[in-house]
């Protein structure tokens, strides 16, 4: 078994699928509209063959930091050095460095970054 695809509640559809875009060169599918319940959606996938589907409708509750359900994702870049070098280019695009780069205490060599909207993700090595 394994986990077929995340889904991911977003404001913004368009600039948070552009985010992954640029930093992750993750391919989009085309947008899935449901015009009788407003919702819609858009699969990246990732070179591996994970997915992340953005979704969004009308009238979403705001997000409570630190409560139950999702946390972050962790998205494997390479090496240290590779981490290193993603935390240099999201420092310089002006996203902030919320923690690292730094070796856990279970052993990964991690940096915690947001997405656009807020979304907690882990740049982890291989």
């Amino acid at each position: 078994m394994r986990i077929e695809h995340i889904a991911l509640w977003v404001e913004d559809l368009e600039k948070v699928s552009q985010f992954y875009q640029k930093y992750f060169q993750v391919e989009k599918s085309e947008k899935y509209q449901n015009p009788k319940t407003g919702f819609s959606s858009y699969f990246l996938s990732f070179a591996s063959g994970s997915r992340l589907e953005l979704t969004n409708k009308k009238y979403l509750s705001p997000r409570i930091a630190d409560s139950l359900g999702y946390g972050h994702i962790a998205i494997a870049v390479g090496d240290k050095k590779a981490v290193d070098q993603m935390v240099e280019i999201f420092l310089a695009d002006h996203f902030p460095l919320l923690s690292g780069p730094r070796t856990t205490g279970d052993g990964y060599y991690e940096a915690v970054i947001q997405d656009p909207e807020g979304n907690l993700i882990e740049l982890t090595t291989d």
